[in-house]
């Protein structure tokens, strides 16, 4: 029997949100499955890079947080910075964000139901979720970074090199800079981030597994603005990041977001290919072209790709990871060039 919905959306991230308010307006019927109460919590960077702005203004939607105006990398006494050519950024806590999404969701009329999709079945006019009475026409993957979905159809890789991981914690001090800050020290990396008038957003990446105060401690220049009884919220950790897919159409299940692919949060621009792949997604199924949407994810996230790519490799070589950040300085229209790329 043919799907009582258009499209089943398992996962209700950014991802799937965006998936759901894209589809609702070009009048499909939704469903999405989320067993996670609103809003949803996770490790994340919070810095919205510009991109990403314009994506949630053109879905009408309005995100508390803090304007960023650029990208200053930080190692020891070099610095290197480069302003957004085309509008701000935002520092905005995620819960924030998926806050906003979920309300516009529900205001648009699409249920979003508390069951989780692990299983899937196809046939020629469907695809079913066991255990959930849910079948729709297409379904959606957008169940993050390690997709159960994605799982289940044994679409995974494994990736090379070591894994690496995030941390983020939250403290209550003003924010010192209307920029991201990435602090590279000797075995990650240090994103600050303004998320407020008296809070910013503090995520480390790294490979080396250890407590977040004893990676924190690799930063001195941090440990003096951050005083551990500055600290309001508790860790939260995410990884490994590293996720690959064979594919993002599998019969009639697509993946997007985290759920299709990750390389690193290292170019801070996950909300923004999930908010791309999201229209991607919606505008081949509302043609009738899903067959495309692999092209066109491709297409869309190349030069992230291979920016975060070159990037990660670089820092995992130990001859040219301490050069990174010295080259930018050399180079700055390099680097102006580069972050205007992502933004």
């Amino acid at each position: 029997m043919s799907g009582g919905h258009d499209l089943l959306i398992a996962g209700g991230g950014p991802a799937g949100l965006a998936t759901a308010l894209h589809a609702v307006r070009a009048g499909l019927d939704v469903v999405v499955a989320e067993p996670r109460r609103a809003p949803v919590d996770k490790a994340c960077g919070e810095g919205l890079m510009p991109g990403a702005v314009r994506a949630l203004g053109a879905l009408g939607l309005t995100v508390p947080g803090r304007p960023i105006t650029g990208i200053r990398y930080v190692q020891g006494a070099r610095r290197v910075q480069a302003a957004f050519r085309h509008g701000p950024g935002l520092g905005a806590r995620r819960t924030g964000l998926h806050d906003a999404l979920h309300r516009a969701v529900v205001a648009a009329g699409v249920p979003v139901l508390p069951v989780r999709v692990g299983e899937v079945r196809q046939d020629a006019t469907g695809v079913s979720a066991p255990g959930t009475g849910l079948r729709a026409r297409w379904l959606v993957a957008a169940d993050g970074l390690h997709s159960p979905v994605r799982r289940f159809l044994g679409l995974e890789v494994r990736g090379g090199g070591a894994p690496r991981y995030g941390l983020r914690r939250h403290y209550a001090v003003r924010p010192w800079s209307s920029y991201v800050e990435v602090h590279w020290g000797p075995y990650g990396e240090a994103y600050v981030t303004p998320l407020g008038p008296a809070l910013v957003g503090v995520a480390l990446l790294t490979a080396r597994r250890a407590p977040f105060g004893a990676q924190l401690a690799a930063f001195p220049e941090l440990t003096a603005r951050l005083p551990e009884a500055a600290a309001v919220t508790a860790v939260r950790g995410a990884g490994p990041l590293r996720q690959r897919s064979r594919t993002r159409r599998h019969g009639r299940v697509l993946l997007v977001g985290d759920a299709a692919g990750y390389v690193d949060a290292l170019t801070g621009e996950g909300v923004s290919l999930a908010l791309s792949g999201a229209e991607a997604l919606v505008r081949n199924i509302r043609r009738g072209t899903p067959a495309r949407y692999e092209g066109d994810w491709r297409r869309a996230t190349r030069r992230h790709r291979l920016l975060t790519e070159s990037l990660v490799r670089a820092r995992q070589r130990p001859v040219l990871g301490p050069l990174i950040v010295p080259t930018a300085a050399r180079l700055p229209r390099l680097f102006a060039a580069a972050v205007d790329a992502l933004a």
